[in-house]
């Protein structure tokens, strides 16, 4: 169920905006003088974080159904012997019937409308002319510009029958970014998210990569904050109502370090490793989350 969305309150017991880590009720909200500064104000102005307004967040979430359409295409066309050119091919013309815009198309000179990550490819894939064979593992990053608001989300997925390295890494993103929603609530930080990912992900024996991060989205592809995969407890930006960031952990089976390949795009395992990734569009509500771009975990 939907959370009703409320801005321009900060709960007494929710972390300060100002950023001393303490509960509001113990910080500002006692300090005497002229009433409390919004928290819209505020949010803009320390952290150049935009807080969703209750009409943006419809639209950011309709922009969410449609990317979760065009997940539904694609997961059927799936299947040994497709081409990755052809998932993008798929993903355009879906994307502009449904008059709206695949927001990586030309983004900073990305030729494609959608990322697509085959094996020790860990984001930002070009489709072309690579054949997906029995025993891959595809991510799919959608991003779709729906009357002019975006949401973002990737899976991946199973070519054929997995074997079992490629069916450990994909299991544990996909539990990496449970673990990292589970920590979206007011009065948690940015920094509770990564540690939660990072934690769970070691645990497995993987890794996390550094060098990408989620973000904030919904008014551009890109806002604040930034949403690393890894970290401390207790850091980063207080998490508040009205927040529209993405999670998106990217885990290696091996180490973390990688390489970009020619193209200038395309981000590789330096070992050649397997790396799986997802990534959801979070509302940070009253009571926890709600995901723009819901699929089951």
């Amino acid at each position: 169920m939907k959370q009703k969305q409320k801005t321009g309150k900060i709960g007494r017991n929710q972390l300060c905006p100002c950023g001393s880590n303490k509960k509001y009720k113990n910080c500002c909200m006692r300090r005497p003088g002229s009433p409390p500064e919004p928290i819209e104000s505020v949010y803009l102005r320390k952290y150049n974080i935009r807080l969703k307004t209750p009409d943006e967040i419809a639209k950011i979430r309709k922009a969410g159904e449609l990317v979760m359409a065009t997940f539904r295409e694609v997961e059927a066309l799936l299947a040994p012997g497709i081409t990755t050119e052809a998932v993008n091919t798929l993903v355009h013309e879906f994307t502009l019937k449904h008059r709206a815009k695949p927001a990586p198309l030309n983004y900073r000179g990305f030729p494609k409308s959608v990322c697509v990550s085959v094996n020790e490819v860990i984001c930002h894939g070009i489709p072309g002319d690579r054949v997906l064979v029995d025993g891959d593992i595809v991510n799919v990053d959608i991003t779709s510009i729906l009357d002019g608001y975006y949401a973002d989300a990737n899976q991946t997925y199973y070519i054929g029958t997995p074997g079992p390295e490629a069916r450990k890494i994909v299991e544990v993103a996909r539990n990496s970014l449970k673990e990292g929603l589970g920590m979206v609530k007011p009065g948690h930080t940015v920094g509770d998210i990564g540690w939660a990912i990072q934690t769970y992900a070691e645990s497995q024996g993987c890794s996390v990569v550094r060098e990408f991060v989620g973000h904030g989205v919904g008014l551009a592809f890109h806002e604040a904050p930034q949403v690393p995969h890894f970290g401390r407890r207790h850091t980063g930006t207080p998490l508040v109502p009205g927040m529209v960031f993405t999670i998106e952990p990217m885990i290696n089976l091996g180490g973390h370090a990688l390489r970009i390949l020619p193209d200038k795009w395309t981000a590789v395992t330096a070992d050649g490793s397997l790396s799986a990734q997802f990534e959801q569009t979070v509302l940070v509500t009253e009571a926890g989350y709600e995901s723009m771009t819901p699929y089951n975990l």
